[in-house]
């Protein structure tokens, strides 16, 4: 299965930012980019890839306990910003990001010591990936745009296990489909 942990914004804060990226949408050279729906916005805590089904008990086991030793944190997503000259546009997150960024390291390190293989690691940063180009765009209108947003903060109560199932049927612009597999609720236990 193809996984990764998450934080998922509940669904009244993932309509204020639709609203605000229908508005991006509208902006001359939108139709360059693969645009993401609200079903697969979430900020990505730590990525698996591929793990093998007689590792996901013990990455689990391990996720509980990371999610039990991290108290509920408020957050927001607020602002935008870019990764690759525009292969990538996302919000970002305001609030307790430390909180987000200490969830992150102990997914990273749940999966690690679970061993599922997680490459070189790199510092956290708080996204939520917006919209995708394969090519360089110039995506500075649209980080413009989202500068301004900050949404209602809520508090972060789980952590989520999500699978992500790529596109298979060659139509353009399909976007992957994303299933939460579990979830935790975060305890505080230090």
């Amino acid at each position: 299965m193809r996984l990764f942990a998450a934080v998922l914004p509940p669904q009244d804060v993932a309509s204020e930012l639709a609203s605000v990226i229908d508005g991006l949408k509208k902006l001359p050279g939108a139709e360059e980019l693969r645009w993401t729906g609200v079903p697969g916005w979430h900020f990505t805590l730590a990525f698996y890839g591929e793990v093998d089904d007689d590792v996901i008990p013990e990455l689990s086991s391990r996720l509980t306990r990371a999610a039990a030793r991290t108290a509920p944190f408020q957050l927001a997503v607020s602002g935008g910003g870019q990764f690759g000259h525009g292969r990538a546009l996302w919000a970002g997150a305001a609030g307790e990001v430390p909180a987000l960024r200490l969830l992150a390291d102990r997914a990273e390190a749940a999966a690690r010591k679970a061993g599922v293989e997680m490459g070189e690691h790199r510092r956290y940063k708080a996204h939520l990936t917006v919209a995708r180009s394969r090519s360089e765009v110039d995506v500075r209108p649209y980080v413009s745009g989202l500068d301004g947003f900050t949404s209602r903060t809520w508090t972060v109560g789980e952590l989520a296990l999500v699978r992500s199932n790529l596109p298979v049927s060659g139509v353009a612009g399909e976007q992957p489909r994303y299933e939460v597999v579990d979830r935790w609720a975060l305890g505080g236990a230090g």
